[in-house]
């Protein structure tokens, strides 16, 4: 099974590789570089990543209607060109604020703080769009898994930068840190630092 799967992964790789195409790279660093993909204009592509991830996520029901997503797939790059490692989708229009619909970091790539980057990658986008923003919900186990140390260390991290700051409210953190203010109060009761 396990070796079917990885078949799968690489002919579909091999067939969609991010070179055959001329989507926007909108990020670089290294060698890690993001691909902006929309749903609409690149279906094909988009349908198999959701095929992929549904190998791998109980909970994925998406996977024929891409249209309305973006999809950021993160690749390493080397002499041999780019090698997708993950993605997140999100919705073009969301009127709740989501900015992240589904995020998989391929099993081979795990454990190498992709995820997080991913994660951290949905909210500096929602800065440079200045808005908050929130993982779609319901969150499955594995998101929550993810999401709540990401919440509680960048939280942390900005209440440690703000020591001229007597007074904090959650809109205050909210703002600055996009992440929405229910998952900040979330993450600070779970946390147990509400006082």
């Amino acid at each position: 099974m396990v070796s079917n799967v990885k078949l799968l992964i690489t002919n579909h790789f091999s067939l969609h590789s991010i070179s055959n195409y001329s989507l926007p790279e909108i990020y670089r660093n290294g060698n890690l570089s993001m691909f902006e993909v929309d749903g609409f204009e690149e279906r094909i592509y988009c349908q198999n990543l959701c095929y992929i991830a549904k190998l791998f996520l109980d909970h994925k029901t998406l996977y024929f209607d891409v249209d309305p997503f973006l999809f950021y797939v993160l690749c390493e790059v080397d002499e041999r060109g780019f090698h997708p490692v993950g993605y997140y989708s999100k919705e073009k229009y969301s009127d709740v604020g989501y900015n992240l619909a589904c995020i998989l970091t391929f099993p081979c790539h795990q454990r190498k703080g992709y995820g997080r980057f991913l994660i951290d990658f949905s909210y500096e986008l929602s800065k440079k769009e200045e808005k908050v923003g929130s993982p779609e919900k319901p969150m499955s186990d594995l998101g929550q898994q993810a999401y709540k140390p990401y919440w509680t260390s960048t939280i942390v991290d900005f209440l440690l930068h703000q020591s001229e700051e007597k007074h904090m409210s959650i809109m205050d953190i909210s703002k600055q840190t996009s992440i929405m203010a229910e998952d900040i109060i979330f993450t600070l009761n779970v946390s147990s630092r509400i006082y």
